[in-house]
């Protein structure tokens, strides 16, 4: 019976696979027929080409993304209907549905059903695939009348093989095995706020992304114009999950770290815990704030200014009115700045136009070259840049860290201490703390026009000149026009138009990763529990319709500018528009890894949700105690014995960001090109990363470097060595040469 019902399931599946691969050759016909299309007619009918040419290339990248396992389940309803569940929707050319988009309404009860509330479903089979091919099925009976010989097939379960398959550097998509809990939270409603708390191993950012695929599925009218934001704490975390959503349908989701967030700026420098700390409150806003308004100076004295051999006078008195009247307009510095310049200048235009009448001749000339005089002296311009400079946000925050009389004035509430902390070299790279500070200091500025409004001036002139001359050339085809009848139909704006070379189209998530004031949708934050206030106030200000996502464990925080509650991170940001909920089964971690985790952190005080594990592992953590010079000689030693308890599974080494250059540079020493350290290595056999870069992945084997080294270095804070002990599926293996922190031996 099981090798009959296989051979059925082949079948369909086959025939599954054949609609596929039709509707794939239609996208790729229609996509090369758009692209065919010459540059021609109007600016709208170039426009709907380009339209229809995103909207073939969208679908067809998704058609490619969903081949592997494309379908999963199957389920025998009350009605006698089987309706079968996949990664997107396919259909017959008439219409007959071949299968549900796992993310349809009808698709629920294959995730909910119960045998206690069965939901309609009478058996729900799970199709296990390897590429295109059905290699096992297994199936839940929920309806005890189908408990008869022959109708019950059992399988090795579509869970346990998940979670005992090797990693491979990547995250794969829980689709076909999401469950219960987790799929109640994935299909919560979009509005507000969600906070999704679980312990390690729970599937928080599995939930997340399903959360996202569903959520564009659910709600396309709304976000796919405005899009959905997915921030990650860092580029190794960002590579190892960026191919689940594509292959859940879905390809235009942004996704960035924090130290990506401004465009333009790439943030991978790390400082100090201290140092983040500080940059990481919420009183920096007020900092820069003060930063701003140093730039908007008042001079000591009244100074003379020389325009065209005369002299004029700009008291402070005069400053500071056309200040006070360019900040009473709201709007950010730069852009303020044109109020204020054309006060002052007015002003002493009308000084220069006195002077003149006042000892020439009195007669009433022209006087309307004396505005371009006073622009163009060059007193005038220092001393306009020297009341108020145009700045950028990059070169705020640099001279403010950089000056230490600057950082001093914007300042008033720090300690001398806290300013050496903040104080560094005006060349130094931007670390991922700056990158708050940097958007809060572009909000305040505002766009800044390095040329003086030249640009803005130049293309106002060429658009006239464009127009003129599309006037020109209408007018000489006039008579032909006529005699074709078509006179009045072709404007001089269509004309100009039409000879506007048009951009390349770019995607909405394209054009959002390039616009600092892009308001997305939604926003899905992964490990969220390290965020300062500083981070939370950039991410607010990218969604102002606060529609999150917020997934993270508060016993994992191990930045000094992380949240101890969630309660603590959010109210500021939020008010009581977020709703909490929490995973309660930890499906990656053993048994006996994940209590040894809880017992280290009740032992340091910190106490943790202990989600259960679903399956005990074959080994206890192992301990190797060496001397203070034996710790990466250790590693070396042992490796051959983790990779082979594994099963020549993936293995990482977590090591205090100190020592992972040495600790990676002695394993290749023997392992060569299999070893790699850092965010871009985590395909490799053997990855050495620091417990930041570790959070969020996992391995089948992790071997630990000075436990008590990362509780030292964290300020003793559990959070990066709870992270560390519980990436492992199947061993752990800690390596120490001070004691070890208490409660890791039972």
């Amino acid at each position: 019976m099981y090798d009959a019902e296989l051979a059925q399931e082949r079948t369909y599946v086959d025939g599954l696979y054949a609609r596929l691969d039709e509707l794939r050759a239609e996208k790729i016909q229609q996509l090369a027929q758009v692209r065919r299309e010459k540059s021609m007619g109007t600016h709208q009918n170039r426009s709907e080409r380009d339209a229809f040419a995103s909207l073939y290339e969208n679908r067809l990248a998704q058609l490619n993304a969903v081949d592997d396992r494309l379908v999963f389940g199957r389920l025998n309803l009350d009605s006698g209907e089987q309706r079968y569940i996949g990664r997107i929707g396919l259909s017959t050319e008439d219409l007959r549905q071949l299968m549900v988009d796992w993310r349809a309404p009808e698709a629920g009860s294959f995730y909910q059903a119960t045998a206690f509330e069965r939901l309609g479903v009478r058996r729900r089979r799970h199709l296990l695939l390897h590429g295109r091919t059905v290699k096992a099925i297994e199936d839940d009976v929920l309806d005890h009348s189908m408990l008869v010989e022959g109708e019950h097939l059992q399988g090795e379960g579509a869970l346990m093989a998940a979670l005992n398959s090797k990693r491979t550097g990547r995250m794969n998509d829980i689709v076909g095995t999401i469950q219960a809990e987790q799929d109640r939270i994935i299909r919560s409603p979009l509005s507000g706020a969600l906070v999704v708390q679980g312990g390690p191993g729970t599937g928080k950012t599995a939930v997340a992304l399903h959360r996202a695929a569903y959520l564009l599925y659910t709600h396309r009218e709304r976000l796919q114009s405005a899009g959905v934001l997915l921030v990650g704490p860092s580029n190794a975390f960002m590579k190892y999950i960026e191919r689940v959503l594509p292959s859940l349908g879905e390809t235009g989701v942004v996704m960035s770290s924090m130290g990506s967030l401004l465009p333009g700026v790439s943030a991978t420098a790390f400082e100090s815990a201290e140092v983040a700390r500080l940059k990481g409150r919420i009183e920096m806003v007020q900092v820069l704030a003060n930063a701003v308004a140093n730039r908007q100076r008042l001079p000591r004295r009244d100074e003379r200014l020389d325009v065209e051999g005369t002299r004029l006078i700009l008291t402070p008195r005069q400053v500071r009115r056309a200040r006070e009247r360019a900040r009473a307009t709201g709007k950010p510095h730069n852009e303020a700045r044109v109020t204020f310049v054309k006060i002052l200048l007015s002003e002493l235009t009308d000084q220069l136009r006195e002077h003149i009448e006042s000892t020439g001749a009195g007669n009433t000339a022209d006087r309307s070259y004396l505005a371009d005089d006073v622009r163009g002296s060059r007193d005038v311009r220092i001393m306009l840049n020297l009341c108020w400079m145009p700045i950028s946000a990059q070169k705020l925050v640099r001279d403010m860290f950089s000056k230490p009389e600057i950082l001093r004035a914007v300042t008033p509430g720090f300690t001398e201490a806290e300013r050496a902390l903040l104080l560094r070299p005006a060349d130094s790279p931007w670390t991922e703390s700056d990158v708050p500070l940097l958007d809060e200091a572009a909000e305040l500025l505002g766009d800044l026009d390095e040329t003086g409004g030249r640009a803005e001036a130049a293309n106002d002139a060429q658009r006239k000149r464009d127009l003129a001359n599309a006037e020109k050339a209408i007018s000489n085809m006039n008579q032909q026009l006529e005699d074709s009848g078509v006179d009045g139909m072709l404007t001089a704006e269509q004309l100009a138009d039409y000879n506007v070379v048009a951009e390349d189209a770019l995607t909405n998530a394209e054009k959002a990763l390039t616009d600092r004031t892009w308001a997305y949708g939604h926003v899905v934050v992964d490990e969220a529990q390290e965020l300062s206030p500083m981070q939370w106030r950039l991410l607010v200000r990218r969604c102002p319709v606060k529609s999150f996502t917020i997934v993270g464990d508060i016993a994992q925080t191990s930045s000094a500018a992380g949240a101890n509650s969630w309660r603590q991170a959010l109210t500021p940001f939020m008010g009581d528009r977020w709703a909490l909920e929490e995973l309660t089964v930890n499906y990656r971690t053993p048994t006996q890894i994940a209590e040894a985790a809880v017992r280290m952190a009740n032992a340091a005080g910190q106490i943790v949700s202990a989600p259960k594990a679903v399956r005990d592992g074959e080994w206890d953590p192992i301990v190797d105690h060496v001397g203070p010079d034996g710790l990466i000689a250790q590693v070396v030693a042992v490796m051959d014995e983790e990779s082979s308890a594994v099963g020549g599974g993936l293995m990482a080494v977590i090591a205090p960001p100190a020592m992972v250059e040495e600790t990676a540079a002695a394993l290749r020493a023997v392992y060569g090109h299999r070893v790699g350290h850092g965010a871009g290595s985590v395909e490799q056999d053997i990855v050495v990363l620091d417990p930041h870069e570790a959070k969020g992945l996992e391995f089948d084997g992790v071997i630990i470097v000075e436990p008590a080294a990362l509780l030292a270095g964290a300020g003793g804070r559990v959070g990066d060595l709870y992270v560390a002990m519980t990436r492992p599926t199947q061993r752990l293996r800690l390596i120490a040469s001070m004691p070890l922190p208490a409660g890791i031996q039972a």
